[in-house]
């Protein structure tokens, strides 16, 4: 059993191009996979690979400036859900746009899952879902908003055009681990809202903590992975990966006479040349290849 490990951690990096070779070479020399973001703002990924290697990261992690107070989160899976390990160095560690913007200032209020229904079931209380349209397509809290942006980029351009939406409405935010509510729930405070909320550890948490039977979740979680999505209990899901727009695609939408594995998915059928689909079908044909002798072929 290989464990998926999912972190972030806002401080101050002054020079993150000078943490990245260590990172990676350790990440390499304990097998772990993955992707890692460094920015001065600080640290963002999913890696995944045996306890032990883990554990080691993880360390390094925390003795890196600032990270003493790191957290993450787990889940299990059977196989490898990553290719290859890579450590890049990006302008954020999640691409919002605003350089105004700073989590280390403040934050909205922490909600634990165990708290979170309560909330979200309030009559005052706007819930927003801070995810890309593709994330929420497969899977949401029951009653909340999608502002149907296909980056997080789009999210404060989306707030000022629907922010009457809200007037006198307490907001509560929520997104896959909660990197991405550190922005938002700073951002909408600089906007003048006043109550602003958000679910501690995101979604996977909630999956996690709160029993099937109490939960207010509805479908699965996408997730950045080989596994595409999960379900209670961070058990994989049903979901598998379109080749060509990385969608998640349902079982029913692989019935459908416009998917074809590794080329394309009924959402995105008109979205590329027959050159690019002739390039997908190939790179599936050779994918095929490697799963019969037995080997990993990246482009997976």
């Amino acid at each position: 059993m290989l464990i998926v490990c999912a972190l972030y951690h806002f401080t101050r990096f002054d020079d993150p191009a000078a943490l990245r070779g260590p990172l990676l070479d350790l990440c390499n020399s304990h097998g772990i996979r993955g992707s890692l973001l460094l920015a001065g703002e600080g640290i963002n990924g999913t890696i995944a690979g045996t306890r032990a290697g883990i554990d080691a990261v993880l360390a390094h992690i925390q003795a890196l400036p600032g990270c003493a107070g790191l957290e993450w989160k787990e889940s299990p899976a059977e196989t490898m859900p990553f290719g290859r390990m890579k450590v890049r160095l990006k302008r954020e560690i999640v691409t919002m746009g605003q350089p105004d913007v700073d989590p280390r200032a403040r934050v909205g209020h922490y909600v634990e899952a165990a708290d979170w229904n309560a909330l979200i079931s309030s009559p005052d209380v706007a819930v927003i879902d801070t995810r890309n349209d593709y994330e929420v397509s497969i899977g949401t809290f029951a009653g909340a908003v999608d502002p149907g942006t296909r980056s997080f980029r789009e999210f404060p351009q989306w707030w000022e055009e629907n922010r009457e939406r809200f007037h006198n409405k307490r907001i509560a935010m929520f997104c896959t681990g909660g990197i991405r509510c550190e922005k938002s729930t700073n951002y909408l405070l600089s906007q003048g809202v006043e109550e602003v909320f958000h679910l501690r550890g995101g979604i996977l948490k909630y999956l996690e903590e709160v029993p099937q039977d109490q939960s207010l979740w509805q479908g699965e979680c996408f997730v950045f992975d080989g596994r595409v999505s999960v379900g209670h209990g961070l058990v994989p899901g049903q979901n598998e990966s379109c080749g060509a727009c990385r969608r998640a695609v349902t079982p029913e939408a692989r019935q459908h006479p416009a998917y074809e594995k590794g080329v394309c998915c009924p959402a995105c059928v008109g979205e590329y040349s027959e050159a690019d689909r002739a390039r997908f079908r190939e790179r599936q044909h050779q994918m095929d290849l490697a799963a019969a002798r037995g080997e990993v072929h990246l482009g997976g």
